[in-house]
């Protein structure tokens, strides 16, 4: 593996920035970390629902509609906070673009 095509080593801060710092101009400042992290923990739960950490997974594909509605469906159910769908939809994005600058999921 050439040494632009490496595996950078994800780091939740760094992630949590990266999302705050990339939100359209009219969600920044909106949410806290806390609420943000939140938002990445259900990523994460999809991921693992899905099998995608598992070893034996290679090729990894991840639906973004498949994604977007777990992670809408557990925020309302969970009711940290009243996000909307686009809110959301914006912090997917930057979590998602977060993980492609680290080529985790080539």
């Amino acid at each position: 593996m050439s040494e632009d095509r490496k595996i950078l080593e994800y780091d939740e801060d760094e992630s949590i920035a990266f999302i705050q710092n990339h939100l359209p101009e009219e969600l920044k400042d909106k949410f806290s970390d806390d609420e943000v992290y939140y938002v990445v923990d259900l990523i994460y739960e999809y991921y693992e629902s899905e099998g995608l950490f598992d070893e034996d997974s290679e090729d990894i594909e991840i639906n973004v509609d498949e994604l977007l509605d777990f992670v809408i469906k557990h925020a309302k159910k969970d009711k940290v906070r009243d996000f909307s769908d686009d809110e959301i939809e914006s912090i997917v994005a930057g979590e998602l673009a977060y993980c492609d600058t680290l080529n985790i999921f080539e």
